[in-house]
Parts: C-alpha cells; sequence; structure tokens
C-alpha cells in the first residue's frame, strides 16, 4: 500500500457494473482532455508540474524571509481571501494543530486577515497585535479584491506608525502578479519584497505555488518534504490506468452518485485538525464545478462530533448525499484511556486503549450504519500524518478535481458567478462609475 489509498468496500453495494463501466470511458476521455491541455481552461494547468518545475530561487526566498519573519515577529498576520488562504490555514492546521496559536513553539503565531468584512473581527486581532512585533503577508493578484485591500490599508497604516515606512518596509511581504496590478506597483514603490502568484495557477489551485508556501513555511513545516509527496503523486497519478487510479475512480464514483440523484458530497473528517482542509475542499470543488447549472455541493463534517447534530439527517433524511471520509491511519499522537476504580460512566472496558483506536471504531461503526441508511461511503486512506503524506494528497484531490470538472462538462478553471455579488456591493457602496446600478439595486431593495 502506498501513501494514500481508496477503500471502494462502502460505495460498490451502490453501484451497478454497467454504470461503471459507462462512466470509466468518461473518465479517461475528460483525463485526456486534461492531459492534452486543449480543454476549457488549459491556461491554467501550472499547478500539474510544480511539484517539479517550480521555480527553485524563489523557493529559496521564501525560506529566507521565512527565517527572517521568525527571527522579528510575534505575530504573522496573512491577508487573503479564498484560495490566498484556505491552502495554507488547511496545511499548518493538519500538520500543527488547529491550536497552532496557542502551542508551546519557537515561530510566531499566525492570524489570518482580509477574509472577512466582519468590524469585529479585524477590530479583535488589531487588539491582539497591540504591543507585539508584526510582520504581515499579503496575498492578492490585483491588490484591489475588497477584503484584502481593506485589511492591508489598515495594516499597513498599523506597521508604518508603529516602525515608520522604512521598518514597515522590512515587515510587508507581498505576494502578486509578477509584473503588473495596484499590489504589485505599490510594492516596487515601497520596496517590499515579493513572491509571485503564478499567471498559469488559479487561487484554489495554488496552494503549493508562494502563495501557501511562505506562510506555512513560517510554521516550521518541510515545505520540501510537502513538494516531495506532491511530485510523487504527480508521478503515480498522471496515467489512465483506471482500475489501478484511485483518482480516477474517484472521479467516477462521485460522477455516478451524482447522476444517481445525489446532489450533495459530504467530505467526513474524524479528526478536528482537518476542519481546514475540508474548507479548503469545499472552495477546490465548489468553484470549479458548480457553474452552468451543474456540480455537486460540497459539504463537510467532522465526525464523531457532527454525529451529534446532523448524524440523524445523514442516517434518515433526505437521499441527497453521499460520503467521502478522510481517514488518517496514524495520527503520530497517542492517548492511553485511564481507568476509574469506580467505574461511573461504565467506560472501564476502554481502559487501556489508545483513543485513536476508539476513534477507528466509531469511524467503522458509523460507515456500516450509513450505508444500512443507503448512504454510499468513499474512505480515502492516508499511511500518516506528515508533510509529504499532505503533499500527496492535495496533489491527489486537485487532479480530480480538473479531471472531474471536465467529465461534467464545465472549465474547471473559472469562476463567472463570483463576479456578481461584487458588482452589487460596488454599486450599492456608491463606487464611480456604477451609478445606474446603484439607481436599479435600490429600487429592488426597497
Amino acid at each position: 500500500m502506498g501513501i494514500l489509498s481508496l477503500n471502494e468496500a462502502f460505495a460498490k453495494p451502490f453501484v451497478k457494473d454497467e454504470e461503471m463501466q459507462a462512466v470509466r470511458k468518461e473518465a479517461i476521455a475528460a483525463y485526456g482532455t486534461l492531459c492534452g491541455r486543449n480543454g476549457e481552461g488549459s491556461d491554467f494547468l501550472g499547478w500539474m508540474d510544480l511539484p517539479e518545475n517550480y521555480d527553485k530561487e524563489e523557493f529559496e526566498r521564501i525560506l529566507a524571509a521565512a527565517e527572517k519573519i521568525k527571527k522579528s515577529c510575534d505575530i504573522l498576520v496573512v491577508i487573503g481571501i479564498g484560495g490566498s488562504y484556505l491552502g495554507a490555514r488547511a496545511v499548518i492546521e493538519f500538520l500543527r494543530s488547529p491550536l497552532y496559536n496557542n502551542l508551546k513553539k519557537d515561530t510566531p503565531d499566525i492570524y489570518f486577515a482580509g477574509n472577512t468584512i466582519s468590524a469585529a473581527a479585524l477590530s479583535e486581532l488589531f487588539s491582539i497585535c497591540e504591543g507585539k512585533d508584526v510582520c504581515i503577508n499579503v496575498i492578492s493578484k490585483s491588490g484591489t479584491t475588497t477584503e484584502p485591500a481593506v485589511a492591508f490599508r489598515a495594516f499597513r497604516g498599523f506597521l508604518e506608525e508603529k516602525y515608520g515606512k522604512e521598518g514597515a518596509k522590512e515587515r510587508i511581504f507581498v505576494t502578486t502578479d509578477r509584473e503588473k496590478g495596484a499590489l504589485k506597483k505599490l510594492s516596487a514603490e515601497r520596496g517590499y519584497e515579493t513572491f509571485v502568484v503564478p499567471d498559469d495557477i488559479g487561487g484554489r489551485f495554488s496552494v503549493l505555488s508562494a502563495v501557501g508556501l511562505l506562510p506555512i513555511a513560517v510554521t516550521g513545516i518541510d515545505i520540501s518534504a510537502l513538494m516531495n509527496g506532491a511530485a510523487l503523486a504527480r508521478k503515480e497519478l498522471l496515467n489512465d490506468d483506471f482500475d489501478n487510479n484511485p483518482a480516477l475512480r474517484y472521479v467516477a464514483y462521485r460522477n455516478i452518485f451524482h447522476r444517481q440523484g445525489k446532489s450533495v458530497e459530504m467530505l467526513v473528517g474524524y479528526e478536528p485538525y482537518l476542519q481546514m482542509l475540508n474548507e479548503w475542499w469545499k472552495q477546490l470543488y465548489g468553484e470549479s464545478e458548480g457553474k452552468d447549472g451543474k456540480g455537486l455541493l460540497p459539504d463537510s463534517v467532522i465526525f464523531s462530533t457532527d454525529l451529534h447534530s446532523l448524524g440523524q439527517f445523514v442516517q434518515d433524511g433526505s437521499p441527497i448525499l453521499f460520503e467521502t471520509v478522510l481517514f488518517i491511519k496514524n495520527s503520530g499522537a497517542s492517548f492511553l484511556i485511564p481507568n476509574d476504580e469506580e467505574n461511573i460512566d461504565g467506560l472501564n472496558f476502554l481502559t487501556g486503549k489508545q483513543l485513536d483506536y476508539v476513534n477507528e471504531q466509531a469511524m467503522k461503526g458509523t460507515l456500516l450504519a450509513h450505508t444500512d441508511g443507503n448512504v454510499p461511503n468513499l474512505v480515502l486512506e492516508l499511511e500518516e500524518r506528515n508533510e509529504k503524506a499532505l503533499g500527496y494528497l492535495l496533489y491527489f484531490f486537485e487532479l480530480a478535481c480538473a479531471v472531474s470538472g471536465y467529465l461534467l462538462g464545465v472549465n474547471p478553471f473559472n469562476q463567472p458567478g463570483v463576479e456578481s455579488y461584487k458588482k452589487n456591493m460596488f454599486a450599492l457602496l456608491g463606487k464611480p462609475g456604477y451609478e445606474a446600478e446603484k439607481e436599479k439595486l435600490t429600487k429592488r431593495l426597497k
């Protein structure tokens, strides 16, 4: 068994042989479209070769900048939205902890800003930063996206007031377009160190570029091992051997279930450190497939926690979903359940057992219960919780997403629907050039 495998035992009973054979041909054809680089969005395929063909000089600068941040800062504020922050946060929480900022460590705390328009959230973060040495990494291709632009404006002022313009310059790290845009122009004028958002990689596929690697490296995570894991996935998964390629088989199952009327794919984790990875996955699949009136709705849960809130619906509710379970076989943690002489809770039969063992039995029991409730389950089994394994998993999901989008008949690499709310918001805020739209929208809101 390699780093990742697909357990189909809880999905096969729901799929007829003729269904699999029909989708098999389509999945191989969709894979051919991707690798032939002749499908819609083919100018955004830089992520495919990134694990091997990345900019080695920039990679070294990322490592150097991370060391500089570690030595000079108590807090790194990462400013970005969507793919500009979700990947980094997912990796940090998966490999370190959702409680990373509360752990004893010799690396800076990391907070994320610019992903909401919340006055409360921004004010609270500034309160946390008071009296601390702060650096910022702002991530935006254009520099004009509202949420991160407002946060960057505020934090740039904070740093310049605290350290002066020259001092602030040494604490501002910018990840943006290579040549153009408001943020690139400002960086050149102010002398900020810059890193590149690649032209041929969309935000949701950018975690293994400078977009994700700089904040990840600041936590002490081995980004070389992360890239090596992705490179291994590229080597093992870039083929059309349908019977032995877990990425293509994952694509096939999820599309079969979609055709059976399952409109929701629920990604299930059994560890709190998977929650932000779930969020990254939701953007990856939701933004890639959700267009032209098509696509599965990506949802997620953390069991066993959410079994006590959503478990009833999954078991007995509307038959609209299937589950993809992400199981980490070796979490690297150890916790023995202690004995209670009085056995007040009646759980002494668990004395001396590893808590991970109990968690695994909860997963198996849930798989059996949900499949008994006619909910198909795919199980992605990851051998370990480390950089190499996570790099492999990230590439697996990206590859499967691209193939699945082509199989579905959409461009997996654009996001036209994201612009609609922005236009309305700009009009309602009175942005110059939107006067006519403002009048129309204002009438609709009355």
